[in-house]
């Protein structure tokens, strides 16, 4: 439980621009990390070491830092672990990451993430306010990436 509100204190630092702040609330989250047996969570909190990685993705994000943040979840997928997060965390999980290709203008790598974060939780996508925008900035490329302009007509941007 420790190292889950670590990780959300960790990520809270970042949205206020405490990222120095944040990178240390992280490194205190993975020492927790590091003591679990494996993939331990008899609590159901989805903390453990592939929590603290993703987090860490989120964090550089939030840093404006998005190349990090796309190197870093491009190694954190291929993670033991990811599976085994709830379907709402990895979906709010690759809305953020979605975000963070359209920081560098990878409107295709955006698309993958918003599809994918689709087909795995799809109430993260469809009732988010902020994904609404990250939609509609993919969709307004010609010609939208596959699966983009069938999510905007979800989420009701198109007709």
């Amino acid at each position: 439980m420790g190292g889950t509100l670590l990780l959300q204190a960790a990520l809270a630092a970042a949205g206020c621009g405490e990222h120095r702040h944040a990178d240390e609330l992280a490194d205190r989250a993975a020492d927790v990390a590091a003591c679990l047996r494996g993939y331990d969570d008899p609590h159901r909190t989805s903390f453990g070491p592939i929590a603290v990685e993703l987090a860490r993705v989120l964090v550089a994000a939030q840093r404006g830092d998005a190349v990090e943040a796309l190197r870093r979840h491009s190694t954190v997928m291929r993670r033991e672990g990811w599976r085994g997060l709830s379907a709402e965390y990895r979906g709010a999980y690759l809305v953020d990451v979605a975000r963070a290709y359209l920081q560098v203008g990878e409107l295709r790598g955006a698309a993958r993430a918003l599809v994918d974060a689709d087909s795995v939780a799809p109430a993260e996508v469809r009732c988010r306010p902020l994904v609404r925008t990250a939609i509609a900035d993919v969709a307004r490329a010609q010609p939208a990436p596959a699966g983009v302009a069938r999510l905007a007509t979800v989420v009701g941007l198109t007709h």
